[in-house]
């Protein structure tokens, strides 16, 4: 028997040969590609059993660790249990490969369906981008507030917030940060994430925290409002600046409608629409000690507490500008670069 088939489990974990997720990909054929991030690529996959499942295919793991520790932080991930997060079934390690194996998700990432349109109609309408929010937050809660230990996502974006049969979000990819980043940590501090959704201070710095999550998730709202990524809506929209500074001055302008997704046309709520801006401003605050937590957040979502929040917040000092200290310098070329580079793909990882 092999060593490690696929029927040898890990507390809930399944451990994998990798000549079994080879065959399952098609020798990891481009055509079942599903989509590729800092972390590695993630293909299609098709075990015996019949079973439909995503294979990621990990890169930049950190040898020196070890199969052991990779172990451990896997089976740590694993722990993590709820609706909203992306469940880990299994994985498989080799001398040269880090593999993970989670459920197929049907309906792709919230980046995927946001431009799409259907029958005339968006894929994502109003009350499905109001409950992607809703779910995101709920499954950034559990990470922050109900894992021991917490865990901190540092990529939420949309090309990471995935959609089940139901268009239930369901975050994916947590846990792979730490997961990765077993340099010595005294020396030098890897920045993941995609440029455009990354809180000033961690770009800065290198320290993120759960302040680090709530600014992606509030530029995340900004995506489902508009239907725009952060960095592509800057440019399409002609204005200097960031995304930020331009839903700021329309939110000052009470000129929300300017910024709506126009594929949804006039069929959204007003009142939630003042309210998902609202939150989103307050999560993407430049201080992450005035940002929000994730519980706060959900609270705000469902319509309490928001009014005092926000009223509070419009008395704080921040820099001018939140969006240009969003890159430090060497990045504002690629934000200022008209060509097709694709700032989506623009990841960050290694040392600073």
């Amino acid at each position: 028997m092999d060593q490690y088939d696929s029927e040898v489990c890990l507390g809930h974990l399944k451990r994998y040969a990798f000549k079994e997720l080879r065959a399952a990909t098609n020798n990891f054929n481009s055509k079942n590609i599903l989509g590729e991030g800092g972390y590695g690529i993630v293909y299609k996959g098709f075990l015996r059993d019949g079973a439909i499942v995503a294979v990621k295919r990990l890169k930049d793991y950190n040898a020196v660790g070890g199969e052991v520790q990779f172990q451990t932080e896997v089976e740590v991930i694993s722990l993590a249990l709820h609706r909203n997060l992306l469940r880990l079934i299994g994985f498989c390690t080799t001398e040269n490969e880090r593999l993970l194996v989670y459920p197929y998700m049907p309906n792709g990432s919230v980046a995927s369906r946001l431009r799409e349109v259907v029958n005339g109609r968006p894929a994502l309408d109003w009350s499905r981008r109001k409950m992607i929010a809703l779910g995101t937050a709920r499954g950034l809660l559990y990470l922050h507030e109900q894992c021991d230990p917490k865990i901190i996502h540092r990529d939420v974006k949309a090309s990471n917030v995935l959609l089940d049969e139901y268009f239930e979000a369901i975050v994916g990819d947590f846990g792979l940060a730490k997961l990765l980043d077993h340099r010595e940590s005294h020396v030098t501090t890897a920045v993941r994430g995609t440029v455009g959704h990354i809180a000033p201070e961690y770009l800065s710095t290198g320290q993120s925290s759960e302040k680090t999550d709530v600014f992606g998730f509030g530029v995340l709202l900004v995506e489902l409002i508009t239907g725009q990524k952060a960095l592509d809506f800057g440019r399409l929209a002609n204005k200097k600046g960031g995304v930020l500074d331009w839903v700021k001055k329309l939110h000052q302008e009470k000129q929300l409608s300017m910024m709506v997704d126009k594929d949804l046309g006039s069929n959204y709520d007003r009142l939630e629409l003042e309210e998902m801006v609202q939150v989103a401003l307050l999560c993407t605050q430049y201080y992450p000690s005035h940002r929000p937590r994730m519980s706060e957040v959900i609270r705000m979502l469902e319509g309490d507490g928001l009014a005092e929040k926000w009223e509070a917040s419009q008395n704080v000092d921040t820099p001018r500008s939140v969006s240009s200290e969003l890159l430090p310098p060497k990045f504002m070329d690629f934000a200022a670069d008209e060509s097709s580079l694709g700032l989506e793909a623009m990841e960050l990882s290694g040392p600073r």
